[in-house]
């Protein structure tokens, strides 16, 4: 299940926040199973930079519309247990 890098992964740019989240997974893991070679490990390194880089700006861009949308006040989200209403 092991997916080699190759030069165009490296240069597609996710479609969305929940891919570059799963592609990202899956670099982590390769690099853990210490597998991949020194070169193969650079690449990943500089994938995953670019990839927490689109995730962070993603974020950024929702917690921008959530002001927005609060009228430039966030609010805590409180959890509440399951007994009480």
């Amino acid at each position: 299940m092991s997916k080699k890098l190759t030069a165009d992964a490296t240069a597609a740019a996710p479609v969305s926040f929940e891919e570059a989240m799963a592609e990202l997974a899956q670099l982590v893991a390769q690099m853990e199973a210490g597998q991949l070679p020194l070169e193969a490990s650079v690449a990943a390194y500089a994938r995953g930079s670019e990839l927490v880089k689109f995730c962070a700006a993603q974020l950024e861009k929702v917690e921008s519309q959530v002001k927005v949308l609060e009228g430039e006040m966030l609010k805590p989200f409180v959890v509440t247990g399951e007994g009480e209403q």
